[in-house]
């Protein structure tokens, strides 16, 4: 199967499949937007247990907006009983400069906690212009970012393991 370029193959060996049951995920989801966010998680946790995650292997933690992630996911990358990461959110444009700050500050901290942290820490925050965007790119006709951010997630997990 091939999701935005990330390639998983149809056909998973058996070992590679057992060995995922033991992968931990922490997925921290903003509650604000929820419409979108809610539709992004359920995309990423159907992913995650469809290959070979267990259900109790996939924590939830749910945080105000979008901004809130970036402490979240510090604290959650210190500790060592996660194999990954993903942060789930949805900012959409306004008619302030508010938009273009959370924007950059979110990316910027979150991609600096993969710099420092040992596990994969994946950017599932969408940044539209607009609600329509939003609902394209969580479950319409753009598919489901949640469902690529899963496959992203087995996919580091997979690779900071061999």
């Amino acid at each position: 199967m091939n999701y935005s370029g990330i390639n998983i193959p149809k056909k998973v060996d058996e070992n590679t499949f057992s060995s995922r049951k033991k992968y931990k995920i922490s997925l921290i989801v903003s509650e604000w937007n929820n419409q979108i966010t809610s539709k992004l998680l359920e995309g990423a946790i159907e992913t995650l247990t469809h290959n070979g995650i267990l259900n109790e292997n996939i924590f939830i933690t749910k945080v105000p907006g979008s901004f809130e992630l970036i402490f979240e996911a510090k604290k959650k990358s210190k500790e060592s009983k996660f194999d990954s990461i993903i942060v789930i959110g949805c900012l959409i444009k306004g008619d302030t400069k508010h938009f273009k700050y959370l924007c950059k500050s979110v990316s910027y901290a979150i991609a600096r906690i993969n710099l420092k942290s040992l596990i994969p820490v994946i950017f599932c925050v969408l940044m539209d212009n607009n609600i329509e965007q939003s609902n394209e790119r969580s479950g319409g006709k753009f598919g489901n970012k949640g469902i690529d951010a899963a496959y992203t997630s087995i996919k580091m997990m997979e690779l900071n393991k061999s």
